[in-house]
């Protein structure tokens, strides 16, 4: 009988020792925190305060010399990260020292910026690739339905109605162009073995949080559309992290833009004065497989929502961790805990 028990807790000690966690944190900078007094230095006391394994990042200011800053402020915190942009709006931030770094891609389009950032990773013998997606924000046609222009931003004398009208001027934008390259490249490397886990700010809503439950919601007038980078996604096997923990887009919204962020002044966060403009933009995604599990996930910001041109009490079962910093951005963050699984990964 001790003999088996000596076994028993050998094993289940092997079987913890196969698990390591990884965490994420998501997060738009609002031009790494520009818009808000205080608010780059408030972006390294985040990323202190949350200590992720990973940061990806969006409004990145496109300069050499941000990561050079959060690089130095982090180390002051005694905390250390590799971290690029490669000269773009987004970047990585990472603990874990990355085996290349690459756009990975571009956009046939000079007015279309470069819109990911891939590391590659190793931990133990499993392979790992991250994307940090910053996808063109202009076209941003969810305002459509909401009496408004999502290019000049502009009320307009009737709401579009029609979800085929608001997807064809949503895909001028050329999202569903970079998300079809990026799952083109993601799925090579997961036929080489690795996991693939991407996120960012996609400018466009998640099709999971724009059906009949929702559509007399949030100034939706009525439409079910299913937007394409998330359908896109879905098709090709990722998983939302958001939705895969709290399914019901009534009751957990998530709502990342525009956040009630009461550092900021109010005109800079309010788009559409007289609606509903909250909608979950950020996302973090992952390849599902046996040996990667999402264990947690929860958003990061402000407490309060903007309904209507003011800030709101939030009203919803979402679980928002609020920083004791000032907060930087005009968006929420998402933070998700993974647990990976192998027999190697810990040799």
């Amino acid at each position: 009988m001790r003999t088996k028990l000596l076994l028993f807790a050998l094993l289940t000690a092997l079987s913890i020792a196969a698990e390591t966690q990884l965490t994420v944190l998501q997060l738009n900078l609002w031009v790494q925190g520009d818009n808000v007094p205080g608010g780059k230095d408030a972006i390294a006391e985040i990323i202190d305060s949350m200590d992720p394994d990973v940061v990806l990042l969006c409004e990145t200011g496109g300069k050499a010399s941000f990561p050079d800053f959060l690089l130095q402020d982090l180390a002051h915190k005694g905390k250390t990260y590799y971290a690029d942009t490669l000269g773009q709006s987004m970047g990585i931030l990472s603990k874990i020292k990355p085996d290349t770094m690459s756009a990975c891609f571009t956009i046939d389009d000079r007015h279309r910026p470069n819109p990911v950032c891939k590391f590659t990773l190793s931990i133990g013998k499993q392979k790992l690739a991250l994307y940090s997606v910053h996808l063109d924000w202009t076209h941003y046609e969810c305002y459509m339905p909401r009496d408004y222009s999502g290019t000049t931003w502009e009320k307009l004398s009737t709401p579009v109605c029609d979800a085929d009208s608001v997807l064809a001027a949503n895909r001028q934008s050329l999202r569903d162009e970079a998300i079809s390259l990026l799952i083109a490249d993601a799925d090579a490397e997961r036929r080489n073995g690795a996991l693939v886990i991407l996120g960012g700010d996609f400018n466009e809503p998640s099709h999971l949080d724009w059906q009949d439950d929702t559509k007399d919601l949030r100034d939706h007038n009525g439409l079910v559309i299913d937007w394409d980078c998330s359908v896109m996604l879905q098709q090709a096997g990722y998983r939302d992290s958001y939705r895969e923990k709290y399914p019901d887009a009534v009751l957990y919204p998530g709502f990342t833009f525009p956040a009630g962020n009461r550092h900021a002044e109010l005109q800079k966060l309010v788009w559409l004065p007289d609606k509903d403009e909250r909608d979950r933009i950020d996302f973090i995604y992952y390849s599902p497989g046996p040996k990667i599990e999402l264990r947690d996930v929860v958003m990061v910001g402000p407490a309060e929502d903007i309904v209507e041109g003011r800030i709101t009490v939030a009203e919803s079962g979402d679980s928002v961790v609020t920083p004791h910093c000032i907060w930087p951005s005009d968006h929420r963050g998402t933070f998700c805990t993974f647990v990976l699984s192998d027999d190697d990964i810990r040799k």
